[in-house]
C-alpha cells in the first residue's frame, strides 16, 4: 500500500463572508469548517496534514495548534500555486498526495476512502472526484474521449457553448502520484486571470500518456464549498441532518428531529430520548436511558445514565447517574451532581459538588459549596458566597437538613445531621447533629 499524505488548501480570504474571521474558522455543527476537513483527512491517513494558510493565518494557527503542519501562501495565485507551497513539506514523505479544499466540510470520509482506494488500485497519475449536476456551480467541465477516458478539464469561463452543456463537473479534489506530481507542478501555465490552476494537471497527464481516473459522486452536495453565509447556513442544515440520522440509527430517539440541534462533537447513549427544541453542544456526553427536554440546553457536559433534564441549562458540568433537573434550572460551570440528586425548578448550582441522594428544592442557589450525601436543601435557600471582594466556600455535611428560605453566609460549615430552621441566617459553623434557627441562627441547647 502506498503511503498517503494530505495537503489542505485554505489560504483564501473569503471576502464574500464579510467577516473579520477567516472563512475556514466559521463554525458548522459546532466545529470550525476546517476541522471537519481535517477530521476527514485523518480517516485516510495517520500522517499530519499539511495546511496551506494565507489570510488570517495567525488565527488559524491559534485555533488548530499543532494538529496540522503549516505552510504559507503569501500571494493567492491559484490552486496550483497553493499546492506548490506544500512541496517542501511533502516531497519524499509519501507516494500519493491527496489535495483537499479547506472550505468543503460536507465531503465525507467514505468518499475520501473510496477515492484513495481507487487511486491505490490503479496506476493513474491522477484520481479525481467528479459530480453530475444540472447546476454547474461555476465548476469546470470534465471532457472525456470516445472510450470514456478523462482527457482534460475546462474552466467554466473558458467553456464553449457546447462544453457548457456538459453536466459532469470537476470538484477540485485530487489524489496524485507524488513522483509524477512534484516535477510537473511548476510547469502549470498562467491562466488568463493570472493564476495557476490544478485543473491543468489533468490535460498534462493525458498528454504524456498517463491515465486519469475519475470517481463520480452520488451526492453533489458533498463538494459544495462555503463562500458566503447563506451557504454556511445551508451546510449547517445538511450536517445536522446527517448527525440526526446517525443518532437515530444508533438507538437514540428524537421526538422531533427538525427541532433537535446536536453538534458533531456530541455523543449520546442508546435508548436516550430527546424531546423537541433541545440544543446539545460542544464536548457533551450523554449516557443511556436519559430523557432530555423538551427545551433543554446541554453544553460541554457529562451526563450519566437514566438522567432527566427538563427545560433546563447544563453547561461545563457533570451529572452522575439518575440525576433529575428542572424545569427551568441552571447547572453551571464546575458543578458535579452526585448519583440520584434531585434539583427542582428555578434552581441554580455553580462550582459545587453535590453528594448522592441530595435534594435541592426550587428557587435555590448553591454556589462554591461542597454538599454531602442525602442532604435536604429547602426551597429558596441561598449560599451567600461573595462578600464583595472574594468568593467563600460553604460545606454541608451528610444528612443535614436546611429549612426553606435559609441564608448560609460563607465561609460556613453545617455538620453532619444538623438541622437548620426555616428562614434562618447562618453566619457561624453549626455542629454535627445540632438544631439551629433564628436571625442570626443560634444552636438550641
Amino acid at each position: 500500500m502506498q503511503r498517503l499524505a494530505v495537503a489542505i488548501l485554505a489560504a483564501g480570504q473569503g471576502t464574500r463572508m464579510k467577516s473579520k474571521l477567516p472563512k475556514v474558522l466559521h463554525p458548522v455543527a459546532g466545529l470550525p469548517i476546517i476541522r471537519h476537513v481535517i477530521n476527514n483527512a485523518r480517516a485516510v491517513t495517520d500522517t499530519k496534514p499539511v495546511l496551506v494558510v494565507g489570510h488570517g493565518a495567525d488565527l488559524v494557527r491559534q485555533t488548530l495548534g499543532d494538529e496540522v503542519e503549516y505552510v504559507t501562501q503569501a500571494q493567492q495565485l491559484g490552486t496550483g500555486h497553493a499546492l506548490l507551497q506544500a512541496r517542501a513539506a511533502l516531497e519524499g514523505r509519501a507516494e500519493a498526495i491527496l489535495s483537499l479544499y479547506g472550505d468543503m466540510p460536507l465531503l465525507t470520509r467514505e468518499t475520501l476512502q473510496r477515492l484513495v482506494a481507487t487511486h491505490q488500485a490503479n496506476d493513474a497519475a491522477i484520481t479525481m472526484l467528479t459530480a453530475i449536476s444540472d447546476d454547474s456551480m461555476a465548476f469546470g467541465r470534465v471532457l472525456r474521449d470516445e472510450s470514456g477516458q478523462v482527457q482534460r478539464v475546462v474552466e467554466e469561463v473558458d467553456c464553449t457553448p457546447e462544453q457548457k452543456k456538459i453536466k459532469e463537473l470537476n470538484c477540485g479534489i485530487y489524489c496524485f502520484r507524488a513522483d509524477w506530481l512534484w516535477p510537473r507542478l511548476p510547469q502549470i501555465s498562467l491562466s488568463r486571470k493570472g493564476e495557476y490552476y490544478l485543473t491543468d494537471m489533468v490535460e498534462m497527464a493525458t498528454r504524456e500518456g498517463y491515465r486519469v481516473e475519475a470517481i463520480v459522486l452520488d451526492d453533489v452536495r458533498e463538494v459544495i464549498g462555503i463562500n458566503d453565509r447563506t451557504q454556511l447556513a445551508w451546510a449547517e442544515n445538511v450536517l445536522r441532518d446527517r448527525i440526526r440520522v446517525a443518532l437515530m440509527r444508533s438507538g437514540v430517539t428524537l421526538k422531533d428531529p427538525a427541532t433537535t440541534y446536536v453538534d458533531a462533537t456530541v455523543r449520546i447513549g442508546q435508548d436516550t430520548v430527546i424531546y423537541p427544541n433541545c440544543h446539545l453542544q460542544g464536548n457533551t456526553i450523554i449516557g443511556e436511558d436519559c430523557i432530555i427536554g423538551p427545551n433543554a440546553l446541554v453544553r460541554d457536559a457529562e451526563v450519566g445514565c437514566n438522567c432527566h433534564i427538563n427545560a433546563s441549562v447544563v453547561e461545563d458540568a457533570i451529572l452522575e447517574d439518575g440525576v433529575r433537573i428542572g424545569p427551568y434550572s441552571h447547572v453551571r460551570s464546575q458543578a458535579r451532581l452526585g448519583q440520584g440528586t434531585y434539583m427542582g425548578n428555578f434552581g441554580e448550582v455553580k462550582n459545587s459538588q453535590i453528594g448522592p441522594g441530595t435534594v435541592i428544592s426550587h428557587f435555590s442557589y448553591v454556589g462554591d459549596a461542597t454538599v454531602g450525601e442525602n442532604v435536604n436543601l429547602g426551597a429558596g435557600i441561598v449560599t451567600c458566597n461573595f462578600d464583595g471582594k472574594q468568593k467563600h466556600r460553604t460545606i454541608i455535611e451528610a444528612g443535614a437538613f436546611v429549612g426553606s428560605g435559609t441564608m448560609l453566609v460563607a465561609p460556613v460549615r453545617i455538620g453532619a445531621g444538623a438541622r437548620i430552621g426555616a428562614g434562618s441566617v447562618v453566619t457561624h459553623d453549626i455542629p454535627a447533629g445540632a438544631l439551629a434557627y433564628g436571625v442570626p441562627a443560634r444552636v438550641k441547647e
